[in-house]
């Protein structure tokens, strides 16, 4: 379960995120970083579109990239911002598979904000 202090609930955040953060995607997910030096602490968001299926089929996809995201919080720089978008064929991905395609765009992106 993902910390309520870590989660997103604003579009602003969303839209700071997506818009100035750098970006990395596959297939299945694209996931956008914006570094930050604030004392907050991290946060992450989750964009999960009718595109990837039914209810079941979304809620089942965002469960588990919320258990993905929470395993990976201790290595996000406090105050950064992180969303994490799912595409079509997230549905069909295994928890193995989406948890490689996440922390593979994570560690991109934090290497691409980082060069900014």
């Amino acid at each position: 379960m993902l910390p309520a202090q870590h989660r997103m609930r604003h579009g602003d955040e969303f839209a700071d995120a997506i818009r100035f953060g750098a970006r990395s995607g596959t297939p299945r997910v694209v996931v956008h970083f914006r570094g930050s030096t604030r004392a907050e602490p991290a946060r992450v968001g989750f964009v999960v579109s009718k595109a990837v299926g039914g209810a079941v089929q979304r809620n089942l996809v965002k469960r588990r990239l919320r258990a993905i995201s929470a395993s990976c919080l201790g290595t996000f720089p406090a105050g950064s911002s992180v969303v994490v978008r799912a595409l079509p064929p997230a549905a069909a991905a295994t928890y193995p598979e989406l948890e490689r395609d996440v922390v593979r765009c994570l560690d991109r992106s934090v290497r691409a904000e980082v060069k900014r």
